[in-house]
């Protein structure tokens, strides 16, 4: 295996963590790589036909299962050295999709939805058969939404009820360009279909109710693949290539959001965390964390692939409630669990509605949210696509991930702030997007974390 075991094993993730507080933030932090341009990154440096540098890359378990999934396709992805800032810095020498092979073996994605959506898409263009599968996690969560397009374009894909989840079996070639129109917004339905537009004949266009992500459309067009955004919720495609890439992957926005709700809801926080990814798409947080009275501002530093980068300074601040609803949620699915945390600390009663995506996470996160909440001792009701929050003061818990790394951190976060001593159950399940998280608490807050 050409990833170091001891950059990317939960073995150097605690089972349970025991957290202490209140302990205020302050100082300046980097956070991992983007985990959705490491993914992007490594397969469209496959793609390409060259050699391609990539550093600052996530270090986490579900970059990792799209490295590993490269490699049992042939493409030869090596480890350089450290990266500018934190981060592994890769070699990567594609020689286009055509040199792509078929793998011995089944390929197992682990825990990463967008390894096996992203791979799907690919894959559909390839004139051979992969078998796609994940861990108990994966293979509960809904595959017909990538399956039903791929499918339109020609390719054969399989899967348990009628490709509704994995394991998905795929066999590609031979593909058409068709108009989608997606009935929810998911970067990562997109992505895949522009994959596969790049593999097919003719035009493939992509239309969504609400703007997602846009780092595929981004990076492609910088590195001249044939992506075209129409609008900022349509993009065509067709036939092409993008060419090799050297890219320093910024920091990765949903893990910045965990800090700045830490700091934002901690007494006597003052913090800056530098190099992170502000693309529009991915820092609605931010917005929201303003609107709830945090102590919050963004400078604009630099750009790359079209991605604007930047840091954030976060200081701590009374909060009030807000609602979280519509056009936002696309833009801060993956940041709900935390942002429910700093409405446990605001006065007020916090709508997050329209969120029903919530429910098809690693965990069902409108459930495990509130059932973090209702450990500490805040009331929450739920709705079949959301939640209210009614603020007040928090008490230690014994909180449960689910298995789940968002909710593992964002316990954490709420922890931090709450005099007393917690406990989150299976820290591990961090392991898929933050094993540095401990690390990075300790370097913030000056000592260990119990």
């Amino acid at each position: 295996m050409s990833t170091p075991a001891d950059r990317t094993s939960a073995n150097r993730v605690p089972a349970d963590l025991v957290l202490g507080g209140p302990r205020p933030l302050r100082g300046t932090l980097r956070v991992p790589g983007d985990k959705g341009i490491s993914h992007r990154a490594l397969l469209f440096a496959a793609m390409a036909d060259g050699r391609s540098h990539v550093s600052g890359l996530a270090g986490g378990d579900d970059v990792r299962r799209t490295w590993l999934a490269l490699e049992s396709l042939g493409v030869a992805v090596a480890v350089d050295a450290e990266g500018r800032g934190r981060g592994l810095a890769v070699t990567v020498d594609g020689s286009g999709v055509e040199a792509l092979s078929e793998p011995r073996d089944v390929v197992d994605c682990g825990n990463s939805g967008t390894s096996i959506r992203l791979l799907a898409g690919l894959l559909s263009g390839r004139p051979f058969l992969t078998v796609l599968t994940g861990d108990e996690s994966l293979v509960t969560r809904p595959m017909r939404r990538v399956v039903t397009p791929l499918r339109a374009m020609g390719a054969r894909i399989d899967g348990r009820a009628d490709g509704a989840l994995a394991p998905l079996a795929v066999r590609g070639g031979g593909l058409a360009g068709v108009a989608h129109s997606l009935e929810v917004a998911s970067a990562q339905v997109k992505t895949a279909i522009v994959l596969a537009g790049l593999q097919a004949d003719g035009v493939t266009t992509v239309s969504e109710p609400e703007p997602s992500r846009d780092h595929t459309e981004r990076m492609l067009a910088a590195l001249g693949a044939p992506v075209t955004r129409l609008d900022e919720r349509a993009v065509r495609v067709e036939r092409g290539a993008p060419r090799p890439l050297e890219l320093h992957v910024p920091g990765d926005p949903s893990s910045a959001a965990f800090w700045a709700v830490a700091a934002a809801i901690t007494p006597g926080s003052e913090l800056t965390i530098e190099g992170v990814n502000l693309n529009p798409t991915r820092i609605a947080f931010v917005e929201v964390l303003s609107r709830m009275g945090a102590s919050v501002s963004i400078e604009h530093t630099g750009e790359e692939l079209g991605e604007p980068v930047g840091a954030l300074h976060i200081a701590y601040g009374a909060l009030h409630a807000t609602t979280i609803q519509g056009v936002e949620i696309p833009r801060l699915i993956d940041e709900i669990p935390v942002l429910a945390v700093a409405a446990a600390f605001a006065e007020g009663v916090t709508e997050i509605r329209d969120a029903a995506e919530l429910r098809v996470k690693e965990s069902d996160r409108i459930a495990t949210v509130a059932a973090m909440l209702g450990a500490m001792g805040i009331g929450v009701e739920t709705s079949n696509d959301g939640l209210a929050v009614r603020g007040g003061k928090p008490t230690p818990g014994h909180f449960e991930s689910h298995g789940d790394h968002r909710i593992a951190m964002s316990a954490a976060v709420a922890a931090n702030a709450i005099d007393g001593e917690s406990t989150i159950v299976n820290w591990r399940s961090t392991a898929t997007s933050y094993p540095e998280f401990v690390a990075d608490l300790a370097a913030t807050t000056g000592g260990s974390p119990a």
